[in-house]
């Protein structure tokens, strides 16, 4: 008995030795550490990659679940809030500075000379050259040249505010401010009573003037006119336009009628959004058009054909030629093909604030015989403004 008794003295506190290790090992082969064994779920983590072993995990893998066992989350398509377009009336007060950036080199050469105490003929060269070199035209700088010789013969003006007074009368009369340059956006009821057809504008140019961005800019400033619009996006030639064109009209909730598909009929497209315009009881109908080379005989047929289709339930109220103010005369041949085939009933002059070529708006008006009515001032989506004779010629006269 007394050797038994020693034997359990001995190997009692041994097997406890080795319990207490046996648990140890278990718990470092799960967390690997001696503190609580870890309860998380098994799954991926963020700093496991997914199908490989967990660093230190011993014989517990953490696998990517099966693809079709995986959780598909649909997550909702955020809307973007509106945006409120800036007031129309507020876009002026920038007018006047703009154009003077653009134009004051013209303005402030005219005044130099005309300043002078004896104009020679050498003088009155210099001023026929700097009319030319802003893109005034030969026919306008003949006339206006011709009358300012004859002004300034009679009064002997010299004082600087005269001759500036006498300058500005003068370019006044040749941008002509009797024109009338607002957009008839008359909406026409339909034969059976049942709505109405909405003003239908159809916006037309070259490649490269800004065409699309200014069909985008113009619903601005009608929406911020209270006007509600439908945009068609004609230009199925290039899917780039039609993606602009959609962005533009979803940033002030306004919906775009396009093509399905690359190279469809535009003129079914046009027909397509005056038709969902005459559905949402609209005011406009927006068409941007693809930019057509003036030389290419079947594009510009193509854009006769627009024009007939949207015709047939009420005439398109206006064609709206945009224009590169930077092209100068080569912006005049655009101008006189445009006229001719489509009807142009207005100009918009981009990137006016980027040019000291101002006189292209008399010259372009003496081409085509219709007025400016919108231009382009900067790359802000709210520089677009109406056209104002007296703004533009005071702005050509700062210096």
């Amino acid at each position: 008995m007394n050797e038994l008794s020693d034997y359990l003295l001995v190997a009692l506190p041994v097997l406890a030795v080795l319990g207490l290790g046996a648990v140890g090992l278990r718990r470092r082969g799960r967390g690997g550490g001696t503190g609580p064994a870890d309860t998380r779920p098994a799954g991926p983590s963020a700093t496991t990659r997914p199908g490989a072993p967990a660093a230190g995990s011993g014989t517990d893998v953490l696998e990517r679940p099966a693809p079709e066992e995986a959780e598909t989350l649909e997550v909702p398509e955020a809307v973007p809030a509106l945006e409120r377009p800036e007031p129309v009336a507020g876009r002026l007060v920038r007018l006047r500075e703009r154009l003077a950036r653009s134009g004051s080199p013209l303005g402030t050469r005219l005044l130099a000379v005309l300043s002078r105490d004896h104009l020679t003929e050498d003088d009155w060269d210099e001023i026929e050259e700097t009319l030319l070199l802003a893109d005034v035209g030969a026919g306008p700088t003949g006339e206006l040249v011709d009358r300012l010789r004859e002004r300034v013969r009679v009064l002997g003006v010299r004082e600087p505010a005269a001759v500036r007074e006498l300058l500005r009368e003068q370019l006044l009369e040749l941008v002509d401010p009797a024109l009338d340059r607002s957009l008839d956006l008359t909406a026409v009821d339909l034969p059976d009573g049942d709505g109405r057809h909405p003003a239908v504008v159809l916006v037309v140019g070259v490649n490269g003037t800004g065409k699309t961005t200014t069909v985008g800019k113009l619903a601005r400033v009608l929406v911020a006119e209270g006007r509600s619009v439908v945009l068609g996006a004609a230009d199925t030639f290039r899917a780039a336009a039609a993606d602009q064109l959609q962005t533009w009209g979803a940033r002030v909730g306004v919906p775009t009628v396009r093509s399905d598909r690359d190279g469809g009929d535009p003129a079914a497209v046009a027909f397509d959004a005056v038709r969902r315009g005459i559905t949402d009881g609209a005011d406009v109908v927006l068409v941007d058009t693809a930019g057509r080379l003036q030389n290419k005989a079947g594009l510009m047929d193509e854009l006769g054909k627009i024009s007939r289709v949207i015709s047939r339930g009420a005439p398109v109220r206006e064609v709206l030629l945009v224009l590169d103010a930077t092209t100068g005369q080569n912006g005049l041949n655009q101008a006189r093909v445009f006229g001719e085939v489509a009807g142009v009933t207005g100009i918009v002059l981009t990137k006016l604030d980027g040019t000291a070529k101002g006189g292209i708006v008399v010259a372009v008006q003496r081409e085509l015989g219709v007025p400016v009515k919108l231009v382009g001032l900067g790359e802000g989506p709210d520089d677009l403004a109406p056209f104002e004779p007296e703004a533009f010629v005071d702005g050509l006269l700062q210096g």
